[in-house]
């Protein structure tokens, strides 16, 4: 992890794009009951989508966007020392990933020691726990999506991507056909591999599914490819610079009607295969990539649009601090959440942990069960705001 005064200019609207996913993965993520969600705040069960079900995946096509800026730097050229970057940069955000559950793990049997455990004993309870950590997340996801395109990006001709990301979707679909990968349960071929390869003990369990799993990454990387390439449609120019949005009305006009052209077309194709390949977030299906991105670039559009075009930017500040800031806000969140479900208070005689005390005993009397569910989920949203205003005042970005 770096930390950098960067004074570049920098692109607003994907800014504010990517704020707006890192502000609601964090309040998704971090409910103050799980049992108590409004329906748009929770994930489809099975098939299907719902406003949670697109943060991450925003989040990864807005990577594929930055990676294709980010590589322009270097011209797109392969060099040992852009390998050196790329494999770093991919190696530190999987570790961090590592690192987060072995922070939670830590914290968890902190408060529950073994009953009748040496000092030693129960101090290396706490301390190993990789037997158990899971190898699979959204950080580790992220990793790998950023690593291969980024590869990808140097080492071949930009010509051939498509053809990879259709490659990936179509292989992709017919292993699903092939394996029950429509099965909500251990049958499933997502669910046979990872139990296979990564075993029970290091994998996220949900009926036997691991939505950040070993095959379904491989549609992940069409969907981080896919937003690379769209950004190649958009912030490539004749002059061989990248355009910051806002010189000219016209300037940004031109990015707003390619954007709002492949959203039609992802979100269209995506609905429309739907008859034959659900839509399913929990096995990163071709149809949930195709939608998704189709969205994200929709909302790009609007929000080029918005900021651009008509300049409304008033309201922007709010999700740029995330923005400008993702990965290390993300990170500070998870940090966040183990501490307050570590920290115990007592209250009124019972003793409780932060969460469940802030929730039922503060917010939910207020606001009621599902209100106060939400009203924790924004004030730990507040707090990472705060975290990351104080750097965003500062000019201070840290990269992972």
């Amino acid at each position: 992890m770096s930390t950098t005064n960067n004074s570049n200019k920098r692109i607003l609207a994907i800014d504010i794009l990517r704020g707006l996913t890192i502000a609601g993965m964090i309040m998704v993520n971090n409910p103050g009951s799980w049992g108590h969600l409004y329906a748009p705040l929770a994930h489809a069960e099975w098939n299907g989508l719902t406003p949670t079900d697109l943060v991450f995946p925003f989040f990864m096509f807005v990577m594929g966007m930055c990676i294709y800026i980010a590589m322009k730097k270097f011209d797109f050229t392969y060099s040992p020392i852009t390998l050196h970057k790329i494999v770093k940069r991919m190696l530190l955000i999987y570790l961090v990933g590592i690192a987060m559950g072995w922070f939670s793990k830590f914290c968890s049997r902190l408060v529950s020691p073994l009953e009748g455990a040496e000092w030693w004993q129960q101090a290396w309870y706490m301390v190993w726990s990789f037997d158990t950590i899971r190898l699979t997340g959204v950080l580790a996801r992220l990793s790998v999506c950023y690593g291969i395109t980024a590869l990808l990006a140097v080492s071949i001709r930009h010509k051939h991507i498509p053809y990879i990301i259709l490659g990936l979707l179509v292989s992709y679909w017919c292993i699903l056909l092939a394996g029950n990968g429509w099965a909500y349960d251990m049958t499933n071929i997502l669910s046979v591999v990872d139990r296979y390869v990564l075993t029970e003990a290091h994998m996220y369990d949900d009926n036997g599914i691991d939505p950040e799993g070993l095959l379904s990454t491989l549609p992940a990387i069409a969907h981080t490819l896919l937003g690379f390439w769209i950004g190649k449609s958009v912030f490539s120019v004749t002059n061989g610079e990248i355009q910051t949005m806002g010189h000219a009305v016209e300037t940004s006009l031109s990015k707003v009607l390619p954007l709002f052209i492949a959203g039609a077309l992802l979100t269209f194709s995506g609905f429309l295969l739907s008859y034959g390949c659900p839509i399913n977030k929990k096995i990163w299906s071709p149809t949930f990539v195709l939608t998704s991105c189709g969205m994200a670039s929709t909302l790009l559009a609007v929000l080029v649009w918005v900021i651009d075009v008509k300049e409304h930017r008033r309201w922007c500040k709010f999700f740029e601090v995330f923005g400008v800031n993702p990965l290390f806000l993300f990170v500070m969140s998870g940090v966040v959440s183990v501490i307050f479900r570590t920290v115990r208070w007592t209250w009124e005689g019972t003793t409780k942990n932060l969460t469940r005390f802030l929730y039922e005993d503060l917010f939910s009397p207020l606001f009621g069960e599902y209100g106060g569910s939400l009203a924790y989920a924004l004030l730990v949203v507040g707090i990472l705001w705060a975290m990351g205003l104080y750097l965003y005042n500062r000019k201070i970005y840290i990269k992972l």
